[in-house]
């Protein structure tokens, strides 16, 4: 036997979707297809009960459908216009993604703000601001207590998710992260006249292993009622906001600013008493006089722009 016959042969690496589909990770379409069409049962019936006993509001969902791929891959589909949130639940899965199209987030605030439905414009696609991020906070937990009363989580565990966050923000895997076969429950949402959707995004392993059991009764999914709108306008007004102060200064010519040097002033445009615009998001709100009290130049408020609601709903966005 020469050398070269007794060199073994490299062995090559087993197909990733073989591997999976042995080992648990990977199910035909027959199996994940009923698998997503019973989370699509769940929700719509389930969901818009929690939605109108915490909220008093009434919600249509439906299911659209469902998507397989890798986990990453179904994440990037989704494109700009969602809110996700990394979650767990033991002893069912530690790695689930749920995700909401942006517009049933900023649809859902300005009504718990006071907007009437028929008032309330198809919102345009845009990432959500922090205090709308606090109101998926808010979602998200009515979400995952849907899931959690149906599926076979053993314990009656809490679900666990980290702060939401805009799908533009979300951070790129490890380098040696290793990708899982994963399917995308995809899910439409009406309030009022808006439709917007939501959705889940499931690992296979997991998927596969679940037993999709809808509670006895709608009560169950929401064992105590919630003032939903009191919690949003705590949240709200608990929200840190930049405010900006603008005084108006004497004109000058364009000769005289182009020759202005460190150490040169600039008078205001009023005498006296001196009027200071309070801004925030580039909206008007408070007309103030400006003044100072011991080491710290202070506005005092004189008057408002805009109702409380008014305000409340500007700085949302």
């Amino acid at each position: 036997m020469t050398m070269t016959e007794n060199k073994q042969h490299p062995v090559k690496p087993l197909d990733p979707a073989l591997l999976a589909r042995l080992t648990g990770g990977l199910g035909d379409r027959a199996t994940v297809e009923k698998l997503c069409q019973d989370f699509g049962t769940l929700y719509s019936e389930f969901l818009p009960d929690v939605f109108h006993s915490e909220t008093n509001l009434t919600i249509e969902v439906g299911y659209l459908g469902h998507k397989t791929g890798l986990m990453r891959d179904l994440i990037e589909d989704l494109g700009d216009n969602y809110v996700l949130a990394d979650t767990a639940l033991r002893n069912w899965s530690p790695n689930f993604v749920m995700v909401c199209g942006n517009g049933f987030v900023i649809t859902l605030m300005e009504t718990l703000l006071g907007a009437q439905a028929e008032f309330i414009a198809e919102p345009i696609k845009r990432p959500l601001s922090n205090i709308e991020l606090d109101l998926a906070v808010m979602l998200f937990e009515r979400f995952a207590n849907v899931l959690r009363s149906g599926v076979n989580a053993a314990g009656g565990f809490e679900p666990i998710f980290e702060r939401p966050h805009n799908w533009e923000k979300r951070p790129k895997p490890d380098k040696d992260h290793v990708d899982e076969y994963g399917a995308f429950i995809h899910m439409s949402v009406k309030l009022g006249k808006i439709t917007s959707d939501f959705g889940l995004i499931i690992p296979q392993k997991a998927l596969l292993k679940t037993q999709v059991t809808p509670p006895k009764s709608k009560g169950q999914v929401s064992k105590a009622r919630k003032e939903w709108a009191e919690q949003l306008a705590l949240q709200v007004r608990k929200s840190h906001v930049t405010l900006e102060a603008r005084v108006n200064l004497e004109s000058l010519t364009l000769n005289t600013v182009s020759k202005l040097a460190v150490g040169d002033v600039i008078p205001f445009l009023e005498k006296g008493d001196i009027t200071v615009d309070v801004s925030a998001n580039g909206k008007e709100l408070y007309a103030c006089e400006f003044g100072r009290a011991g080491d710290q130049y202070t506005v005092r408020i004189k008057s408002t722009h805009s109702s409380d609601n008014e305000i409340l709903r500007h700085l949302i966005k």
